[in-house]
């Protein structure tokens, strides 16, 4: 079997009923466990509403907002060469940027412990909104880990 990359066809996500936004539908099946939409649907409206009145600003521009100030620009890609590992900072994509923010707001907000879930990803997504917390700080540690091996993005593949 080749070692090339396969082409994977990407599943076509509709737009949720209640703000008629895939990135929300998106960001719903991400935080889905077992299947369960209808409780992941109920969590995400909720904290959307919280975070909406806290910040008192429309729920679909709050989570935009958030997704938008977690998504990292740049990561690194391991890549052998000559018989060692070079960690090669690269671009990422627009659809991988998107998920990686939600993503690191879901892990974020689960890592809390306490209260409700819909509360922790309400913080969450108030926290990303406003350029602090824990999903912004994992974008800026791979900003960070990207510029230190700046020397390496010579071997970057084009």
């Amino acid at each position: 079997m080749s070692r090339g990359k396969s082409r994977k066809i990407k599943a076509v996500v509709l737009p949720d009923l209640k703000f008629r936004s895939i990135l929300i539908s998106q960001f719903i099946n991400k935080l889905m466990i077992s299947g369960k939409k209808e409780i992941a649907k109920k969590i995400v409206y909720e904290a959307l509403d919280i975070a909406s009145k806290n910040l008192k600003k429309t729920p679909l521009e709050v989570f935009e907002q958030a997704v938008k100030n977690a998504s990292p620009l740049l990561e690194v890609r391991s890549r052998r060469i000559g018989g060692a590992n070079y960690q090669i900072p690269m671009e990422v994509s627009p659809s991988r940027r998107m998920t990686l923010a939600m993503r690191w707001i879901i892990w974020a907000a689960r890592d809390r412990q306490g209260k409700k879930m819909s509360e922790f990803l309400a913080q969450e997504l108030i926290d990303t909104y406003n350029n602090v917390g824990s999903a912004v700080k994992k974008r800026e540690e791979m900003h960070k880990m990207a510029e230190a091996n700046r020397a390496f993005a010579h071997f970057a593949r084009f």
